[in-house]
């Protein structure tokens, strides 16, 4: 199944893309990413979520929301249809063990798209709790798995109305056997399929264009464009293309002024910077993230605003990039599947103060949610020990390789700087691979002309 799914993406992809004359990738008309969307949700339930709770140990799965409530993984299960829960929106997801079957029902008025029929008549019984309970009475699993969890907030969308409301319904034989399903909720919106992260590719590449734009000259005029005035920019352009940023972008600038300490500014909003008139020899650096086809994209990067007879940037922020590479590097290498985060931080940290470099590390899980569910590796205040870093890494996920170095420029008087760098990569196969890859060279604003010598 999921091989018919993909070839019938990639055509779709593939066809419309040739059609465009200009460097930004198609990006597909509403109707046809709904049908991607349903597409890609049918082949992961019945192709990853089998094995996923065959591993996890639960055979009964219950994720309930009400409308505008909504928990953070009933959004991944709802057809592209479907913007949020209707009223009390509850699947029951069951796997028999050992088996490679499963089926959802919904104990709802509606059917929820193709996956969950409805399996409460209202007239029959008017009682909501109690039609699931008979359910789960006639199905008898051994574990029954809710969305509760103190460590992740991905996998603790039930309420405690609702969570109160569902244990009085059962009885004490099945209360006995409620478990969180913080491990399989987890598992279910970090694990990608092969499909996904072939979409993922033009999603990365769609982000990547789209950040090129906005350092360029096309958006920036030295001595006349704000900071601010970019960020809208990107807004705007995230809007024209139909498509939805997941946070505010963030664009500041990194200067040889003596007085200005940003490598010692904090990352916190209380100290974000007042808008900056962008000038020759600024290092202009954005954090940007866009949301498509229901996954996410988070990256940073970095541009160099030539001077008047500049051609090329100081060599001394060549190398500051090169010294956040050289960290990339370090962090990637010590992927390993069974690892924690907090394994991979602590052997990353070691590593490249070893190398004499100054390091701060605060990678994190990224798909359907930007912040997603998965192992972190450090916080921008935290370098030592971070609760969600005790998961373990799993083939195909995928990561914001988000990070800085601190490195003194010559040219600008020795200085310190921070190079901040962010790519959304995926871990597969024991090795990270940059998804459209990364940025090993600062861009240049304006762009090198051939009629300029």
């Amino acid at each position: 199944m999921h091989k018919f799914i993909l070839s019938f993406i990639l055509l779709i992809i593939g066809n419309v893309a040739f059609a465009q004359p200009s460097t930004m990738p198609h990006i597909l008309p509403l109707k046809e990413r709904a049908a991607i969307m349903d597409r890609v949700l049918e082949e992961r339930f019945y192709t990853l979520l089998p094995r996923l709770m065959e591993e996890e140990g639960v055979d009964m799965w219950l994720i309930m929301a009400r409308e505008y409530n909504e928990d953070p993984v009933i959004r991944t299960m709802l057809p592209s249809t479907w913007l949020s829960a209707r009223r009390r929106t509850i699947l029951v997801i069951s796997h028999q063990p050992g088996k490679d079957t499963i089926e959802g029902q919904a104990i709802a008025r509606y059917n929820v798209g193709t996956l969950f029929g409805s399996a409460w008549n209202p007239e029959e019984e008017p009682d909501q709790w109690k039609r699931l309970a008979a359910v789960i009475a006639e199905k008898n699993p051994q574990k029954i798995g809710i969305n509760i969890s103190e460590t992740f907030n991905h996998a603790d969308g039930l309420t405690s109305t609702e969570h109160q409301a569902f244990l009085n319904s059962l009885s004490k034989k099945f209360q006995n056997r409620v478990v969180s399903a913080e491990k399989l909720a987890v598992r279910w919106l970090e694990t990608r399929t092969d499909t996904e992260l072939a979409i993922y590719e033009q999603i990365c590449r769609i982000a990547h264009t789209i950040i090129a734009e906005g350092l360029s000259e096309k958006v920036i005029q030295p001595g006349v464009t704000s900071t601010e005035d970019v960020k809208w920019w990107y807004r705007e352009r995230i809007a024209e293309l139909k498509l939805q940023a997941w946070f505010h972008p963030t664009v500041d600038v990194t200067r040889a002024d003596p007085d200005a300490n940003e490598a010692g500014r904090s990352f916190s909003a209380q100290t974000t910077p007042e808008a900056d008139i962008i000038m020759p020899g600024d290092l202009v650096h954005i954090d940007f993230g866009i949301t498509y086809l229901r996954l996410n994209t988070d990256m940073q990067q970095n541009a160099y605003v030539l001077k008047p007879g500049e051609t090329t940037p100081p060599k001394g922020l060549t190398e500051a990039l090169k010294k956040g590479n050289r960290l990339q590097d370090i962090l990637t290498a010590h992927f390993e599947e069974g690892r924690t985060g907090n394994e991979v931080l602590r052997l990353t940290r070691e590593q490249a103060i070893s190398e004499g470099l100054v390091p701060s590390i605060y990678s994190h899980p990224i798909g359907y949610h930007g912040h997603a569910a998965g192992p972190a590796v450090g916080m921008w205040d935290n370098q030592e020990h971070v609760d969600s870093g005790e998961h373990t890494i799993f083939n195909n996920t995928c990561y914001a390789i988000e990070l800085n170095a601190r490195e003194k420029i010559p040219e600008w008087g020795n200085k310190e700087i921070r190079v901040m760098l962010e790519e959304t990569a995926v871990f597969k196969d024991g090795k990270v691979h940059y998804i459209d890859g990364r940025q090993k060279e600062l861009m240049l604003i304006p762009r090198a002309s051939p009629n300029h010598q």
